[in-house]
């Protein structure tokens, strides 16, 4: 085992929401705020997806842009 692979240890993660998870990390335990659980991009719940589809429609018509 080289000399890097031994400082890496079995850590867990904690979410502000409440999941967790392990990895490997120098420190015990690591809190964060936002992971992949609780996160909007990551759930897949993006704001907006209307007003964007009307940006769309309104570049391409002012383009000449046809579907």
């Amino acid at each position: 085992m080289s000399k890097k692979a031994s400082l890496y240890k079995d850590s867990k993660v904690t979410c502000a929401c409440g999941s967790s998870f392990e990895t490997k990390s120098t420190q015990d335990e690591i809190h964060v705020e936002v992971c992949s659980e609780c996160h909007p991009f990551y759930q897949g719940k993006q704001v907006n997806r209307k007003s964007k589809a009307g940006q769309i429609e309104k570049f391409n018509k002012k383009h000449g842009i046809e579907n």
